[in-house]
């Protein structure tokens, strides 16, 4: 088959990939990201925001200034390392960040001193001002207990989604959706790990975004999976292996469309927040929408209707119905094998019969004798 084949039946729904049959290759490749993701999670670690882990954030207009020259006056004024100093934004709108860890009272005002002393930041009518570099401050208690209800907050929506799951369809679909949306949080977590994204509150929130849009998609296929599979085991036609994969042949363009419609407002959300605007909490938020889209989408394609399928040939009953096929198939096609030789013989049958009535037949005679005698001849 054709590439242009192959994408016209996936365009049209006829099926043109064998996804639920390649389930083992699925595996594998998320088996693979698994195994890096959680290695940088543990080695690596997470590169918390001040909401998460508390500190002082200190902020200024960028102007000409250098970060190495900006980390120096406030290592000399607070007599502490800043953990990252960063300028994010484009032309006017460009932002100095000093992210450290919390500082007193006294340490902040002779930071913002020195820093004014230094630079002279103007405000936004353009006069040198104070008041122009900016500083917020959050405790080490408050950071934990954000982090405490993040964790609650996750907890709740995958027993809310297992429960949605298994009263809308059945308790196998919604522990491979489970399963998908697991995926997609240790890939995402796993990313920001490696890379060394920073983890904000607007990163949560995104991430429960992307979870519940892959979740939207997954439950898409299964309801189409379900209704494929209606009355299966009383027929011998086909597996429910076969009906779970067309049922992804049959959304696979939907989840692709969706994909990209989805990506690229984001990414121009990415553009606007970083390039032009400096806002980091849209930075945090488009970000991780942008790697969840991507992830959500394999996982709901490529993980979930293969986990189901792979629950139910764990079952009896899907094993006995399985092998029914198969016979019913063997059968059919030795019958189709006899069919075919009945047929030939009947043809060969024919041809040596109408050959041997050709070389006996009798050469036809003319009983012609001449003119035949009619009672008014003499006449």
């Amino acid at each position: 088959m054709t590439n242009t084949g192959t994408l016209s039946r996936l365009y049209t729904g006829e099926g043109g990939l064998d996804f639920v049959g390649r389930r083992r290759l699925w595996y594998s490749i998320t088996g693979v990201l698994l195994l890096v993701c959680l290695l940088a999670i543990i080695f690596r670690g997470f590169t918390l925001g001040i909401d998460f882990q508390g500190g002082t954030k200190m902020n200024m207009p960028a102007g000409d200034t250098e970060t190495s020259q900006v980390e120096e006056v406030f290592t000399q004024a607070t007599g502490v390392t800043p953990q990252l100093v960063q300028v994010v934004g484009s032309g006017d709108s460009r932002i100095l960040e000093i992210n450290s860890e919390r500082l007193t009272d006294d340490q902040i005002n002779k930071a913002r001193s020195a820093l004014f002393e230094r630079f002279q930041p103007k405000d936004a009518t353009g006069v040198a001002n104070p008041d122009a570099v900016g500083d917020s401050t959050v405790s080490e208690s408050w950071g934990s207990t954000i982090t405490y209800r993040m964790l609650i907050a996750l907890g709740v929506f995958f027993i809310l989604i297992f429960l949605y799951i298994a009263f809308r369809f059945e308790r196998d679909m919604a522990i491979a959706a489970l399963a998908a949306l697991g995926v997609d949080a240790v890939v995402i977590g796993g990313t920001y790990a490696l890379i060394g994204f920073e983890v904000s509150p607007a990163t949560i929130i995104g991430l429960l975004t992307v979870l519940a849009f892959s979740l939207y998609d997954t439950v898409v296929v299964f309801d189409k999976v379900k209704e494929n599979t209606a009355g299966l085991l009383d027929s011998r036609r086909r597996t429910y292996a076969e009906q779970a994969n067309l049922a992804v042949n049959q959304t696979v363009m939907r989840s692709i469309s969706t994909t990209v419609i989805s990506a690229l407002p984001i990414a121009a959300l990415m553009v606007i927040a970083v390039w032009l605007m400096g806002v980091g909490t849209l930075k945090d938020l488009s970000l991780v929408q942008l790697i969840g889209v991507i992830e959500g989408t394999f996982s709901s394609v490529f993980l979930a209707t293969p986990i189901v399928v792979s629950l139910k040939n764990r079952q009896q009953k899907y094993r006995a119905h399985n092998k029914a096929v198969a016979r019913v198939r063997a059968r059919q096609q030795a019958e189709g094998d006899v069919d075919a030789q009945d047929v030939d013989d009947d043809v060969d049958a024919s041809a040596s019969s109408a050959r041997a009535t050709e070389t006996v037949a009798a050469p036809r005679q003319n009983t012609s004798f001449g003119a035949s005698w009619r009672p008014d001849r003499d006449r």
